[in-house]
């Protein structure tokens, strides 16, 4: 599906995915119309979905985050889904097994900022119940 170069392209925009297509282009030693013909191709394939931030560790040291384990009504499972997207705050949403069918992963810039998202999941239309626990350290990423 993707060649050499392809990869070579996509392992320089995961180290910045800001980077101009002329500094790509140097890079990899090709010109800046083969550089969006390729990220055309990448795009249109679906190998690309999309471009995002990463954030520093001092601005995510200074967040609040939880997890949020949700039990949702079955027949609004997508609405519920649909819902939680259009929440900034909502970093990640997994299904689950068990007794939650979702867990939401909620990153907040204060205690009272988490609150209100809280208090907002437990809101949503479909939302049965929620359990959440605050993180109180992170012992490692990968």
């Amino acid at each position: 599906m993707i060649n050499s170069q392809d990869e070579k392209l996509i392992g320089l925009l995961r180290g910045n995915a800001r980077a101009s297509i002329s500094d790509l282009a140097r890079n990899l030693d090709v010109s800046r119309s083969t550089v969006q013909s390729r990220l055309l191709k990448l795009e249109l394939s679906g190998v690309i979905k999309g471009y995002s931030v990463e954030f520093g560790a001092a601005y995510i040291a200074g967040l609040v985050s939880a997890h949020v384990s949700i039990k949702v009504r079955q027949k609004l499972t997508t609405q519920t889904t649909i819902a939680l997207k259009h929440i900034n705050q909502v970093s990640a949403l997994y299904a689950i097994s068990g007794e939650y069918d979702m867990i939401a992963l909620v990153e907040a810039q204060s205690l009272e900022q988490l609150n209100h998202i809280l208090d907002d999941i437990g809101n949503l239309d479909g939302v049965e119940r929620t359990n959440s626990s605050v993180v109180l350290e992170t012992k490692f990423t990968r």
